[in-house]
């Protein structure tokens, strides 16, 4: 039965990050989007490419939200967009003439200030090998429906010059609703898929969700850095619901834990639905 506790006034349009695909089968919001529908909510995809340059997949979210509104017959829409997705969005917003098509950019993860280690990573590799090694991974991509892969482009917005760059020429536009959010694991075994990452992302930056650490992922608004309930972190994966399962049964002892991520995103859109949007 739906209650319409997250029935806002305008549809929500997630934005996926670097690496996946909107894909109906498999979900890269696990159960996150049906328990939002339940609670009556609209629910629509960014559906960009998975390794798609900042410009280019912004691009192709700009004609996703497009769709929406002529589909939904709204005038804007929240964006909720998780790690590289939450740049897409902003690019979207503030340089491709999108700010009076949006209500709120939720970022989750987002590198808005960019990765020490990315830096610190390809500073050991010459260019002109990266660049080669991304060649079979964009073919990869291209095989699994990706229009236009460019998996260089897409790591060099993780380096810290380029995302301090990217700040300066897209700033927040006024008038939108922007907040943002952070999470970590609280050790390498939070996440077995993640040890190795969150333990060299730890060597350079500290706590991390096996990708990010709070520094990198702080922006407007910005409510918190997030963990698990207990000993349980949150990971990079975690944070689309990976797993598909809760985190904890435990109950919450403190604020900033979760123990179950789509109720988690349930909140976010509750609290969106009482600022009228």
């Amino acid at each position: 039965m739906i209650d319409r506790a997250a029935e806002t006034r305008y549809p929500l349009l997630l934005v996926h990050g670097m690496g996946f695909r909107d894909r109906k089968n498999r979900c890269y919001w696990g159960r996150t989007a049906k328990l939002l529908e339940q609670h009556g909510a609209k629910v629509f995809f960014g559906g960009q490419d998975s390794n798609g340059s900042v410009e280019d997949n912004a691009r192709r979210v700009k004609k996703s939200l497009l769709a929406v509104l002529e589909k939904s017959g709204a005038g804007k829409v929240n964006i909720l967009a998780h790690s590289k997705g939450g740049l897409e969005a902003r690019y979207l917003i503030t340089r491709l003439g999108c700010a009076d098509k949006v209500a709120s950019l939720t970022t989750l993860a987002t590198p808005h200030h960019g990765s020490v280690t990315v830096d610190r990573l390809m500073s050991l590799v010459p260019q002109g090998v990266i660049r080669a090694g991304c060649k079979p991974i964009d073919r990869w991509f291209g095989l699994l429906g990706d229009k236009d892969p460019d998996t260089y482009a897409a790591i060099c917005a993780f380096r810290t010059a380029d995302a301090e760059r990217f700040n300066e020429e897209t700033p927040d536009v006024p008038g939108i609703f922007y907040q943002s959010y952070g999470f970590v694991m609280k050790s390498v075994f939070s996440d077995g898929l993640m040890w190795f990452s969150n333990a060299l992302v730890g060597c350079f930056e500290g706590a991390n969700d096996g990708l990010l650490p709070p520094r990198a992922v702080k922006w407007t608004n910005y409510r918190g850095t997030y963990t698990g309930i207990g000993s349980r972190g949150i990971s990079h994966f975690d944070e689309t619901d990976f797993r598909r399962r809760r985190l904890s049964d435990k109950a919450r002892g403190k604020p900033n834990e979760i123990g179950d991520i789509p109720e988690f995103y349930l909140e976010i859109v509750k609290r969106l639905k009482k600022r009228g949007l």
